[in-house]
């Protein structure tokens, strides 16, 4: 009997949990637990430094799933300080020592490929240009963008992409999926969410084209199409995931449907697997709440019974591996495995914190506390790989009792 066998037997013989195994696709995981991508600032100039590696191997698991950082595109992708690229080979040839020290600890990592478009400044961008979107129109002023010297500022005007520009872009996406593979990563994700350039393009709210990429659901789910079809053509759909936040208003990425633009993204998803004959590794949605939890840590906001419906509209319509993310805890985890809303969550500020979440999840035992003002300072240690595990808080308990 084959493992992928093994592990759809253990899931049928009751509910599953956080720590049941999981056939992802081809990749075969020991548990639900999954590292969220989370920026960092930590590669200076671009470049995947040493610390990176020792951050993800301590969050490596045998079997664990772990997506990195939203990692660049290209030179205009950047809208945070030492965020790392995946579009040169001095970044390839980085990324592999990271990448091989999680494959050591028998874990498993996708790249996320990210392009923030409009979430820039003009000092990201080669010679000062004004940063790329569908649309002329700024983030507005109820948002910072944190700049290279630690200050906040405004974020520019953007030049909308012309039409004819479109598929250069779908091209980086492209190639730096092809250069994650060569790094050795088992998978990339599209990150398609949060209000980034992907998003600029979905969510009617932002985009205001009256080209093929505007108007229209249709239009406005091309260029993510695009970006996937080329995608899976370079490395194998199987390899491939895409992010989404239909419902997250962050860096003012509102749509008028939600709802419905989540399921004319999946709609298009289910087609092209079907196409194809393999499905994508999984969709990853983050959950409405997010903003919530991740701006003002205030509690929820908006109607759960609205949330929820969502969630499970966009889970029941999308025939693969279904991803969740946004203010999990413990609790809220094991809830959504076990009600069938999601086959894996994933985890972020908590794992930031934690880097042993996973053993810490499985035996609820405490949880350090996250320190925010470290989330994007450059130090490779402080806030960033000093976080205690479990057992070195018992054995420094037992010697204080001494």
């Amino acid at each position: 009997m084959e493992h992928g066998e093994k592990v759809k037997m253990a899931d049928s013989q009751g509910t599953p949990t956080l720590f049941s195994p999981y056939k992802m696709g081809k990749f075969n995981l020991s548990h639900r637990v999954v590292l969220a991508p989370m920026t960092r600032c930590r590669a200076l100039n671009g470049i995947p430094r040493p610390a990176l590696a020792e951050y993800y191997t301590q969050r490596s698991t045998p079997g664990g799933f772990l997506i990195t950082e939203g990692t660049l595109i290209s030179d205009t992708g950047a809208g945070f300080p030492h965020v790392p690229g995946i579009y040169n080979e001095e970044q390839v040839e980085a990324w592999k020592m990271i990448v091989d020290a999680v494959h050591a600890k028998g874990g498993i990592i996708f790249c996320q490929l990210w392009h923030v478009g409009r979430a820039s400044h003009t000092v990201y961008q080669p010679g000062g240009v004004a940063p790329i979107s569908s649309t002329n129109k700024p983030i507005s002023k109820r948002w910072r963008i944190l700049m290279p010297d630690g200050s906040y500022g405004i974020y520019p005007k953007p030049r909308p992409l012309e039409t004819s520009e479109i598929q250069e872009v779908v091209e980086h996406y492209r190639k730096a999926a092809l250069n994650a593979i060569r790094a050795g990563f088992d998978g990339i994700e599209i990150h398609g969410a949060h209000g980034y350039l992907i998003d600029q393009f979905l969510k009617d709210g932002i985009n205001d084209r009256t080209d093929e990429y505007g108007g229209s659901l249709a239009n406005r789910c091309k260029f993510l199409m695009q970006i996937v079809q080329a995608v899976a053509s370079a490395i194998g759909i199987d390899r491939v995931a895409v992010r989404m936040s239909p419902a997250i208003d962050h860096l003012d990425a509102t749509d008028s449907n939600p709802l419905n633009l989540g399921l004319a993204v999946i709609e298009r998803l289910n087609k092209l697997q079907l196409q194809l004959g393999s499905k994508l590794a999984y969709l990853h949605v983050t959950q409405p709440r997010y903003h919530a939890y991740g701006q003002t840590e205030s509690g929820k906001q908006g109607n759960e019974d609205e949330e929820a419906y969502l969630m499970r509209a966009l889970k029941q319509t999308y025939q693969g591996t279904f991803m969740c993310s946004g203010g999990f805890n413990r609790e809220l985890g094991m809830q959504a495995v076990a009600e069938g809303d999601a086959d894996l969550v994933s985890y972020g500020r908590l794992f930031i914190s934690n880097p042993d979440l996973v053993l810490r999840l499985k035996v609820n035992a405490p949880l350090n506390r996250y320190i925010r003002k470290t989330f994007y300072t450059h130090d490779p240690v402080v806030g960033y790989t000093d976080y205690p595990f479990l057992i070195e808080e018992k054995g420094r308990q037992v010697q204080s009792r001494l």
